[in-house]
């Protein structure tokens, strides 16, 4: 706190406690949106960019009191609107309705220039059927990116070559990911290698922020697990705008 704001405010709410967060931007002047991301732990600037290219914000699912209760850190009016369509519904669900409209194709490119400005804006849900089925895609993609589901660790890449396992020169070719001149990562989709969230490319970057570092059995089957992960959400991207529930 002497050299930044302190960031106890929201953090709090995060530290040896159960909570969901949204992690999002504003002001951002790129044309492609891809500024949103669920976590379970604090963030730091440069979630999606460094420099100054926007601000990170992190807004936490539950607030925690000094006794430990929580409650839900959303506007009592809104839900009740948002329940008077759908039903009774859950804060989980708010959430993961809210998370599958930020990776809405059709929702970020109607709202490209109004999302350069400010924080993204979520339009009440049509009707009970499409909110569930946003719920649902929802789920899956938070699930996804927490590597909180069984498909994460059914692996869709390889990595056959033995080896020293340090990562040295990086590049990119024919469904094979080197790491150095003799390991790969092998089948891994141009899908997955070019995928953005924010500024980067997160199979890229990862790799190149471990660059001189020797991998462990858990480092490869944690890339193989964003691998997967990767793949997933933009299948899923493309199974919200098919079944036409949003804007």
């Amino acid at each position: 706190s002497v050299i930044s704001r302190p960031g106890q405010k929201v953090f709090k709410h995060f530290i040896e406690k159960d909570n969901i967060g949204l992690i999002t931007n504003r002001q951002i002047t790129t044309n492609d949106w891809s500024y949103a991301l669920a976590t379970k732990k604090i963030n730091s600037h440069g979630t999606f960019y460094l420099g100054n290219k926007g601000q990170d914000y992190l807004f936490p699912l539950y607030l925690y009191s000094e006794d430990g209760m929580k409650t839900p850190n959303l506007k009592t009016e809104i839900v009740s609107q948002i329940e008077k369509i759908v039903g009774k519904t859950t804060p989980e669900e708010i959430f993961d309705y809210i998370y599958a409209l930020l990776h809405s194709p059709s929702y970020r490119e109607k709202y490209k220039e109004f999302l350069k400005i400010d924080f993204p804006r979520v339009p009440y849900p049509k009707d009970k059927n499409s909110f569930n089925k946003l719920v649902k895609f929802g789920t899956k993609l938070r699930q996804l990116h927490l590597l909180e589901v069984p498909e994460a660790n059914q692996f869709i890449t390889t990595y056959p070559v033995e080896g020293s396992n340090t990562v040295e020169k990086i590049s990119y070719g024919n469904g094979q990911v080197f790491i150095n001149k003799n390991q790969y990562f092998g089948q891994v989709s141009g899908t997955a290698w070019n995928f953005y969230i924010g500024g980067y490319q997160p199979a890229q970057k990862w790799l190149k922020d471990r660059k001189g570092r020797e991998l462990t059995n858990e480092d490869i089957e944690h890339y193989q697990k964003m691998i997967v992960a990767l793949t997933e959400t933009a299948k899923i991207m493309k199974e919200i705008d098919k079944t036409q529930v949003c804007i």
